[in-house]
């Protein structure tokens, strides 16, 4: 009896989160980790990185597998912009900011592209968001995000980058205060100040 009760236990938790469970959330369960191979071989789950898994009816989130591969990340730049809807073009590379020191599995993936920061402003205007599949990321909020692609703006698309201010301006939740805030302490406060003047 045990035997269908840790595959149910799996299987439950993997609904309750929209269609996904890690290893190390199995271990926290009280479930050892050769259950999770039995139900992939079962096809009851599909392994969609390392350590994470799905249940096949539900979508695949890229934001979400990518957010799980490594603790210390956080989305930002123009994939933040999108999580953010202040841009529609799904990324094909994810901006993903990093610590200094960081040394994880996302440095050999191709499809991201990794700015690093110093560890006392990794964590400055960090949030959870949630995508379209309603799993929970981390991301920057809208303030770090405009400072951010206004620090690295050469590196931006253009067309990204112009219509994000756009948006921002128009945006009845902005916090002007708060931008200058992150602006002062990410270095940018002058570009930030300049360009605000010009679109508010």
């Amino acid at each position: 009896m045990m035997h269908i009760n840790n595959y149910d236990k799996i299987l439950d938790y993997a609904k309750k989160n929209n269609g996904y469970i890690t290893a190390k959330e199995t271990g926290s369960l009280e479930v050892n980790r050769t259950f999770l191979s039995n139900l992939v071989n079962d096809k009851k789950l599909e392994r969609v990185g390392a350590g994470i898994y799905k249940l096949p009816e539900y979508p695949i989130d890229n934001f979400y597998i990518l957010s799980k591969s490594s603790k210390n990340m956080c989305y930002s730049h123009a994939t933040s912009l999108y999580l953010h809807n202040m841009s529609d073009r799904i990324p094909l590379v994810y901006d993903i900011t990093v610590p200094y020191n960081y040394s994880g599995n996302l440095l050999n993936n191709e499809n991201v592209s990794l700015r690093y920061v110093k560890d006392d402003v990794f964590e400055l205007g960090m949030i959870e968001i949630k995508t379209i599949n309603d799993l929970t990321v981390k991301c920057y909020d809208l303030e770090r995000t405009i400072c951010d692609i206004i620090k690295d703006k050469n590196r931006m698309d253009k067309e990204v980058y112009s219509k994000a201010l756009k948006e921002y301006a128009r945006n009845k939740d902005k916090d002007i205060f708060k931008l200058v805030k992150y602006a002062k302490k990410l270095d940018v406060e002058k570009e930030v100040i300049e360009i605000m003047q010009v679109i508010l």
